[in-house]
């Protein structure tokens, strides 16, 4: 339900968090396109497409690796998210050769405290195109859209068609104009959104995606010509990590004959992050959860490495094989059991009882730095809320009054310590790249308990 929570554009007559309404219709406006729609990243109401992408390449995994563990439902909900984000980089990638990277004055939005139905900040409309290129948007677009039309093909192949063939469109696009959207975009993308990594990861994470959307070779020797060996991360921002899984699956289990060795890499991701390996590179609190050191918002470490971990177990399995680190062997329902902890970590089994999705158990975040949450639901309070006098709710120290149901925050600190408070947003802001590959996550484990 979250994601709905983030919609951005014309809702729809099936939207469950009804204090949210129709907001930034007029997007696209200064350029001639129609750019209504996607998603805000989290407490603001900015459209980054870099993350955007990525969290709507998660959802579309999630659906393709773990739908057949969600129940109706849940899966019609992943399915109606992923639509919300695939639609709208259509819209974003109709014009040949020109790729939109971003709508919105980040400075200007991030200095206003306002309702997204309210909001008067600058929509501009960031481009890219073969003079200021934007290889990372494009790679993670590619990917997007890809893994729509895997998860669409068998509800409609026409959908699917005009998926991939952008998809195909985007990619070329992206390599064929190599730079990075950070230069292109300027105080756009940074420091919000700066590409630490590079763009070459997002480029092997799209042909991937492709590879795996089209079973076509050159995609396969794309990614195998130019992949890194970053295991440090997998995020917004670090690829590599994700297409170590990803082509150690799609390989072994529809593309045998090609003898690349993802699954020894695959295998490094898992001593990477697993606590009694040898090689770990990630730190934990003291109650147990994951934590990597100067992130910004930890959360989305664990939801995604517990993502990878998940999605290799199948492998391992397959192949009845276990991890070796160093002298440690790490079998399949080690990492079972490590998901599961992470996940009840998240849910409440920490030293504070806390859980930090919020709408779930009886005690979870209040506080959450988020505008629509924040401010009054427009239904009660139709006046507007002017940029200034939003700031006097943002510091009223009761809780929200609307409430972002099964929005996962960025948690707490390395010692377990949490501060429920809307000025500190490394801890109580929610995004949508911490919330994606948890929906694949929580699929996982509520399969595992069905077993």
């Amino acid at each position: 339900m979250f994601f709905e929570g983030q919609r951005s554009g014309k809702l729809p007559p099936t939207q469950r968090l009804t204090w949210r309404r129709d907001s930034a219709l007029k997007d696209g406006s200064d350029i001639g396109m129609d750019l209504v729609g996607g998603y805000y990243d989290a407490g603001d109401n900015v459209k980054f497409h870099l993350p955007m992408a990525w969290t709507t390449t998660m959802i579309g995994w999630s659906v393709l690796e773990f739908g057949n563990k969600m129940g109706y439902p849940d899966l019609r909900h992943s399915l109606d998210a992923l639509r919300w984000g695939t639609d709208y980089f259509l819209k974003a990638t109709s014009v040949p050769d020109r790729i939109v990277a971003q709508v919105a004055d980040p400075v200007l939005d991030h200095d206003c405290w306002e309702r997204p139905e309210d909001m008067d900040t600058p929509r501009n409309s960031y481009l890219l195109n073969a003079s200021h290129p934007g290889s990372e948007v494009a790679g993670e677009i590619a990917a997007a859209l890809a893994v729509g039309a895997l998860a669409f093909r068998k509800i409609s192949p026409s959908y699917t068609k005009l998926l991939l063939n952008r998809a195909i469109q985007v990619f070329e696009f992206g390599d064929k104009h190599r730079g990075s959207y950070a230069q292109s975009v300027g105080a756009g993308a940074c420091p919000f959104y700066c590409s630490s990594n590079g763009y070459m990861d997002e480029l092997a994470w799209g042909a991937a995606w492709l590879f795996k959307a089209t079973g076509d070779n050159k995609y396969a020797y794309y990614v195998k010509s130019n992949l890194g060996t970053s295991l440090t991360a997998f995020n917004w921002d670090s690829k590599f990590a994700g297409v170590y899984v990803l082509l150690a699956s799609v390989i072994f289990f529809f593309f045998p004959e090609l003898d690349y060795a993802y699954a020894a890499n695959a295998d490094n991701l898992v001593c990477a992050i697993m606590p009694e390996s040898p090689f770990k590179t990630y730190t934990f609190t003291p109650g147990g959860l994951l934590y990597a050191e100067g992130a910004s918002s930890n959360m989305q470490n664990p939801t995604a490495l517990c993502f990878l971990l998940a999605a290799y177990t199948r492998v391992l399995r397959a192949q009845n094989r276990v991890v070796q680190c160093g002298d440690v062997n790490i079998a399949p329902s080690r990492l079972d059991r490590f998901v599961e902890g992470q996940v009840d970590y998240i849910l409440g089994s920490n030293p504070l009882g806390m859980s930090y999705m919020v709408g779930y158990g009886s005690k979870y975040p209040q506080r959450i730095h988020h505008r629509g949450s924040v401010l009054p639901d427009i239904r009660k309070h139709p006046e507007r809320i002017g940029c200034s006098e939003g700031y006097g709710f943002f510091r009223n120290v009761t809780s929200n009054p609307n409430v972002l149901i099964g929005a996962v925050v960025g948690g707490p600190d390395v010692n377990d310590r949490f501060q429920d408070s809307r000025l500190v947003v490394s801890q109580s802001e929610p995004t949508t790249y911490i919330n994606a590959p948890f929906v694949g996550v929580l699929a996982f484990v509520k399969g595992r308990a069905n077993v």
